[in-house]
């Protein structure tokens, strides 16, 4: 019994630690970005509170960037909730996707706790590691990977807002290249997939240049989003059939 005892708990510690294994490259990759909207964010007028309890509850780089760049220009907390809830749909697709990929390994409970761990990185580094969730404390891998990466954005978080407070504001606004750089790297590897993302991106872009002149900066971005996506569904439906 004792033997059977240490043995499970040799296979959790084993789970875990190749779960953190894995999960380093991925924190790895957050830090810098992470501590770059933290300092984006402090100098945007959030305390190290706030900013961080953005990260603890929302934790989606390009929302958390789009919505202090809405905050600098004033734009209002409707608008922004919104425009980031818009811009996070695609993170019920993957939930789902998940939730499916894993039914018949992992618990219910288990599956929808992961999913809030989910980023668009993660989601493919599990697709990566697939034959983990046949393991049979494949759900420990999984919540330590999920974790090595959300707390890493969280700290990196922290470290921007505290270097917001010291480094030069000439310095921090520059950094704000770092929005469209994100968005730039979300969009490239689809365009380069399949040029019909790249009609639908100029759509938006317009749509929100248009927009932009009857109503405020807030609503023409959500609303652009919102309209680029209804035209993505017609551009892209051949490929969905």
């Amino acid at each position: 019994m004792e033997e059977s005892s240490y043995q499970t708990m040799l296979s959790r510690s084993q789970s875990v630690q190749k779960g953190v294994k894995i999960g380093i490259p991925l924190a790895i990759g957050y830090v810098p970005v992470a501590l770059t909207y933290g300092v984006l964010a402090q100098q945007a007028g959030l305390s190290i509170i706030e900013l961080t309890l953005m990260s603890v509850f929302v934790f989606a780089g390009a929302s958390q960037f789009m919505a202090v760049n809405m905050i600098v220009a004033g734009i209002s907390a409707v608008e922004i909730i919104i425009a980031t809830f818009v811009l996070n749909l695609r993170h019920f697709v993957l939930s789902l996707s998940l939730m499916n990929e894993f039914r018949n390994h992992i618990p219910l409970k288990s599956r929808a706790a992961l999913t809030l761990g989910l980023t668009d990185e993660s989601f493919a580094v599990s697709a990566l590691n697939k034959e983990e969730r046949e393991e049979k404390h494949g759900v420990l891998f999984f919540t330590a990977l999920y974790l090595v990466g959300y707390l890493s954005w969280i700290g990196g978080s922290v470290a921007g807002g505290v270097l917001g407070e010291v480094i030069p504001h000439q310095l921090s606004q520059s950094m704000g290249v770092a929005l469209y750089a994100l968005f730039i790297g979300l969009l490239v590897p689809a365009v380069k997939k399949e040029m019909k993302f790249a009609i639908i991106a100029i759509i938006a872009m317009l749509l929100n240049g248009v927009l932009d002149q009857f109503v405020s900066e807030g609503w023409a971005i959500v609303s652009s989003i919102v309209l680029g996506s209804f035209f993505g569904i017609f551009i892209l439906k051949d490929e969905a059939s």
